[in-house]
């Protein structure tokens, strides 16, 4: 059952893949994202449980990054999603009611598509919804469903989307591996994302289930590894590490990312991995600690 004991189970299961961190948060509750807008100069958000949850926009969601924006305030969205560009998600804020540019949203597959830029020419074959685009990855790909043939063929693979992934292609890619091992590129580390009615498995759960059956370790990209935060660094210029918050809901991706980055971070208690629960047993089982904790932004 992918309830919240379930996705925090499959997060603990691969902590060693996942970066270290000495940091270790004071957990001081907050009532609101207010109350620590003038201790911080950049707002880094997730996106799924923080400012929406599914199409769902949170209540509230885009007055707060709107106030924020008035204060001359940085805000910039970090998200994990890997099936389409970033700019293809402009439209999508922009109906949820908010007002950010394209600089201001950074997604895992822009960290890929500069990776694939560096690589030499390779046929990859791809983990991808229906519909996904190719759009500035700028590589030679098929699309992996059932036919056998594209597994055997493929010089490296991408894991982008799972939406249309199944037991059965897992099998047939875990046994290709077996048999011919390639570079596995992993543009959405989550393991689970939340959506209006439970969690859906992503890229990243599949990645680490094919690593711990035949041991090929899998590259990945996005929360909580470094580029993503370094990307934002990098858009966001000069500003003191302690002067930038990062904003999620999940202690493995935007906690532990955030932290190892050298940035403050606020976990977001009542919309995604730990809605309807209390978050302290979590933080105490994983060692885990955000700076802040706020029921919402």
């Amino acid at each position: 059952m992918t309830d919240t004991n379930w996705a925090f189970a499959q997060y603990e299961n691969v902590r060693k893949r996942l970066p270290l961190s000495q940091a270790h948060g004071a957990c001081k509750r907050v009532p609101d994202l207010g109350a620590l807008a003038d201790e911080f100069d950049v707002f880094l958000f997730d996106a799924y449980g923080v400012l929406n949850v599914g199409t769902t926009p949170i209540a509230g969601a885009p007055e707060r990054v709107a106030a924020l924006q008035a204060m001359g305030k940085r805000t910039m969205v970090l998200t994990n999603g890997a099936s389409f560009p970033a700019s293809d998600r402009l439209p999508k804020y922009q109906q949820y009611g908010f007002n950010f540019t394209a600089e201001d949203v950074i997604s895992s597959r822009d960290v890929l598509a500069g990776h694939l830029a560096r690589l030499p020419d390779t046929l990859w074959a791809a983990m991808a919804p229906m519909g996904a685009s190719f759009e500035g990855l700028d590589v030679q790909f098929d699309l992996l469903e059932d036919a056998p043939e594209i597994y055997a063929k493929a010089e490296g693979f991408l894991l982008l989307g799972s939406q249309i992934w199944n037991d059965e292609r897992q099998a047939m890619l875990v046994e290709a591996l077996r048999e011919n091992p390639r570079p596995v590129l992993v543009g959405n580390p989550d393991l689970v994302a939340p959506y209006e009615h439970g969690f859906s498995l992503q890229p990243g759960l599949y990645a680490h289930w094919l690593a711990d059956k035949i041991g090929l370790e899998p590259q990945f990209f996005g929360k909580p590894f470094g580029g993503m935060f370094a990307e934002a660094a990098r858009r966001f210029g000069e500003v003191p590490p302690e002067r930038v918050l990062m904003i999620g809901d999940t202690l493995h991706t935007d906690i532990l990312g955030g932290a190892a980055a050298g940035f403050k971070t606020l976990l977001v208690e009542n919309h995604g991995m730990f809605r309807g629960a209390d978050v302290t047993p979590y933080i105490a089982q994983s060692g885990i600690a955000p700076d802040y904790i706020t029921p919402t932004i």
